[in-house]
């Protein structure tokens, strides 16, 4: 594969430009976009880039961290906090995730989706309002794992890190994560299947797919 070395604002640009253009492939009015990644990746920086980099070209999107849709503590944690297969099959609230973020864009929906469900830290709902995404606004959804679930994307983005800089750039009281990722790789090859790939090794240095 070729990588090509950016910058991540100069991406960021033309990512969204590249969104100029895109029609959801099922006939609606939202394209939905995933920037998928490990936490150490920083998917979601790259998201609110894209976001911004639209915001400028005058096309609204709306960008959603799937860390807002976690699973309650008591099911999350189940089979203990360190549990890496609960981790990858059981933290994220896929249903919630359809029901509140991809059901409502669908073509004949009404666009009024929900931004974040679940807070972490109090292990309680956010209660935070609806959002209605205007006609022809982007989902800019990011967060692990996203490849595996069959979501209704029209584009995808893959930020790859090697084994080591997957290793180095997680906190250590997170490495009981990297099992996870490992076992995403093998059955998901989400680099094999996203539309773009990003390499993000050097956090201050990164290339792409184009």
């Amino acid at each position: 594969m070729r990588w090509e070395a950016i910058t991540w604002d100069r991406l960021g640009d033309q990512l969204a430009e590249r969104l100029l253009d895109l029609k959801p492939a099922d006939g609606g009015t939202w394209p939905r976009i995933a920037f998928d990644g490990a936490p150490a990746a920083r998917p979601g920086d790259l998201a609110e880039h894209v976001g911004e980099a639209l915001r400028v070209l005058g096309r609204p999107s709306l960008v959603v961290g799937t860390s807002g849709f976690l699973r309650p503590a008591s099911l999350r944690l189940e089979h203990g906090r360190q549990d890496a297969d609960s981790y990858y099959d059981g933290w994220y609230d896929t249903g919630a995730l359809w029901r509140e973020l991809f059901g409502p864009l669908d073509p004949g929906g009404d666009g009024r989706v929900l931004p974040d469900l679940w807070d972490p830290a109090t292990d309680r709902a956010t209660r935070s309002p609806y959002v209605r995404l205007p006609p022809g606004g982007f989902l800019l959804l990011h967060g692990p794992f996203l490849l595996r679930h069959w979501f209704p994307l029209d584009l995808s983005v893959h930020l790859l890190l090697s084994p080591g800089a997957l290793r180095r750039r997680t906190p250590e009281a997170e490495r009981w994560t990297l099992p996870a990722f490992d076992r995403y790789q093998r059955e998901s090859d989400p680099a094999g299947v996203a539309d773009v790939r990003v390499r993000a090794d050097d956090p201050r240095h990164p290339a792409w797919s184009g």
